[in-house]
C-alpha cells in the first residue's frame, strides 16, 4: 500500500472534478473539501483503489462518492434490471441514508440514480425500484444478500465497490456476509475501504479486497471544540434519572441528545421523562427502521425535545441545532466521548455538554479528561468528601451553572461531514477502581 502525498488544495475547482460535479456543490454551499478529500479525489479519479483511515464526520462520504458520481457520469451506459453500477455497504440502516442524502446533493441536476436497500422496512418497494436497474446501491449486508439470493439484486454490473466503516461492520459481526458479497462482485473494478481504526482483522480485509491501493489516513483529533462547554456533575448512579429531570427544567435545554451505553438503558430513561412529562424518544438497534425514521423526523421536527440514543445508534444521525449533549452514562472508551459531544456546536455554533459521573465511572471520567486535555468544570454543589483527586486538581467549582442558548447552527461548508470527528488513538493506562460495564456492541 502507498501513502498519499500532502495536498494543499483548498477548493473543490482543484481536485480535478467536472464542472457539473462544481455545481452541484456550490448549489449545496459546499466551498471547500476536507483534509481526506482533498487527498482521496484526486488519487480516486485516477482510478486508484483506496484504504481510507477516517472517521464519521471528516467528509469521507463526499471523498468516495464524489469520484464514483463523476466516473459515472463519464462513462453512460445502459443498467439492466436489477443490475447497479456501483455498490456501497454501509454497517447501520442510518449511515446507509446519510450516504444516500449526500449522494442525492452531489449529484442534483445530473441524472444519477440511486436505491437504498435495507432491513427493517417492506423489501416490494426496494424491489419494484431494483426492477428499472439503478446507477448506485447503498445498502446494510443483510437485506443485500436477501435481494442477491433471489435474484432480485445483481451485482454483475459493478464497476465500484466501496465498504465503509470497516471496523464497526466487523464489531457487528458481518465480515461473513461482506466475503460473500465480495465473491459475486466483478473482478474488474474500483474497490475502496474506509475505516476509523485499523486492526488486523482491517489489514486482512484490505489484502483481499483492494489492488495496490492507496493509503489516506486523516490525522486522529483528540481535542474537544473550543465552543463546547464541558461540565460534570458527581452524583450515585439511582439519583441520575432525577438530577436529568431537574437539568430539563431548563428551557435553554431546547434539544438534547442524552447517551446511554445500552438499549435497555435508552428505554428506562426515555421512559422516565416521558412520565415526568418531557417529551422524549429513544433510539437504538431494537427499533425498526419506520420507527426509527419517525423517531429522527420527530426530533428534528422539535415534536420531541430530547433523543435517548445508544452510540452505535447515533452513529450517522447528524442533526442541527444540538443545545446540549448529556452523558448520563460515560462510554468506556474515551474516544466515544468527543463522537458523543460534537453533536453539538457544529457549523459555528456553540453547545454544552454534560456527564453525569457516579462512583464507578471515576476512571472513565479520568481517561477522558487525560485524551482530550480538558479538565470539566464541576456542576452544582459537591460534597467535600466527593472531590476527586489525581487529574481532577485543576477542576473548578460551577455553581448552579445555567446553560446559554446556543445561536443557530449554518450551512455547513464541508460536504460529507464536519471535520474534527476523527477517531483517536488511546493514549495512557487505564486508572480507577471502577468495574468497567461492557459495551453492548448491537446496541
Amino acid at each position: 500500500m502507498t501513502d498519499t502525498p500532502k495536498t494543499t488544495n483548498d477548493s473543490f475547482a482543484g481536485l480535478g472534478l467536472s464542472e457539473q460535479i462544481l455545481a452541484a456543490l456550490a448549489a449545496q454551499n459546499f466551498t471547500a473539501p476536507t483534509p481526506i478529500q482533498a487527498r482521496a479525489i484526486p488519487q480516486l479519479l485516477a482510478g486508484r483503489d483506496m484504504l481510507g483511515l477516517a472517521q464519521t464526520g471528516t467528509g469521507k462520504t463526499g471523498a468516495f462518492a464524489l469520484p464514483v458520481i463523476q466516473h459515472l457520469l463519464a462513462d453512460p451506459r445502459r443498467v439492466r434490471p436489477f443490475c447497479t453500477r456501483a455498490l456501497i455497504l454501509a454497517p447501520t440502516r442510518e449511515l446507509a441514508l446519510q450516504i444516500n442524502d449526500s449522494i442525492k446533493k452531489f449529484s442534483q441536476g445530473t441524472g444519477i440514480r440511486t436505491v437504498v436497500i435495507l432491513g427493517g422496512v417492506g423489501r416490494s418497494p426496494q424491489v419494484d425500484r431494483m426492477r428499472r436497474g439503478t446507477d448506485i446501491v447503498i445498502g446494510t449486508p443483510g437485506r443485500l444478500l436477501d435481494l442477491m439470493n433471489t435474484q432480485e439484486l445483481l451485482l454483475e454490473q459493478v464497476s465500484h465497490f466501496v465498504l465503509d466503516e470497516g471496523d464497526q461492520m466487523l464489531d457487528l459481526g458481518f465480515i461473513k456476509d461482506i466475503r460473500t458479497i465480495l465473491s459475486r462482485l466483478p473482478q474488474k473494478r474500483q474497490s475502496m475501504l474506509f475505516s476509523a481504526t485499523m486492526p488486523k482483522e482491517i489489514g486482512q480485509l484490505a489484502s483481499s479486497l483492494l489492488r495496490d491501493p492507496v493509503t489516506v489516513q486523516v490525522k486522529a483529533e483528540t481535542a474537544t471544540p473550543d465552543k463546547i462547554e464541558q461540565h460534570v456533575y458527581f452524583t450515585d448512579a439511582p439519583a441520575k434519572k432525577r438530577l436529568l429531570v431537574t437539568l430539563l427544567r431548563d428551557p435553554a435545554l431546547a434539544r438534547v441528545i442524552v447517551f446511554t451505553r445500552t438499549k435497555r438503558g435508552a428505554d428506562k430513561v426515555a421512559e422516565h421523562l416521558t412520565a415526568s412529562g418531557i417529551n422524549s424518544d429513544a433510539i437504538h438497534g431494537n427499533k425498526s427502521q419506520n420507527a426509527r425514521t419517525r423517531i429522527l423526523d420527530r426530533f428534528k421536527a422539535g415534536e420531541s425535545r430530547v433523543l435517548v440514543a445508544t452510540d452505535l445508534a447515533a452513529r450517522g444521525i447528524h442533526v442541527t441545532g444540538i443545545t446540549h449533549v448529556v452523558n448520563y452514562e460515560l462510554p468506556n472508551e474515551p474516544e466515544s466521548y468527543v463522537h458523543r459531544i460534537g453533536r453539538t456546536a457544529r457549523a459555528g455554533a456553540s453547545g454544552i455538554a454534560f456527564a453525569f459521573c457516579d462512583p464507578s465511572e471515576r476512571g472513565f471520567l479520568k481517561d477522558i479528561q487525560r485524551l482530550t486535555g480538558v479538565i470539566m468544570k464541576v456542576a452544582g454543589p459537591v460534597a467535600a468528601n466527593d472531590q476527586p483527586d489525581g487529574v481532577f486538581h485543576d477542576i473548578v467549582e460551577d455553581e448552579a451553572p445555567r446553560a446559554p442558548r446556543p445561536p443557530r447552527a449554518h450551512a455547513p461548508a464541508n460536504p460529507g461531514g464536519a471535520p474534527g470527528q476523527d477517531r483517536p488513538k488511546r493514549r495512557g493506562k487505564r486508572s480507577g477502581s471502577g468495574r468497567r460495564p461492557r459495551q453492548n456492541k448491537a446496541a
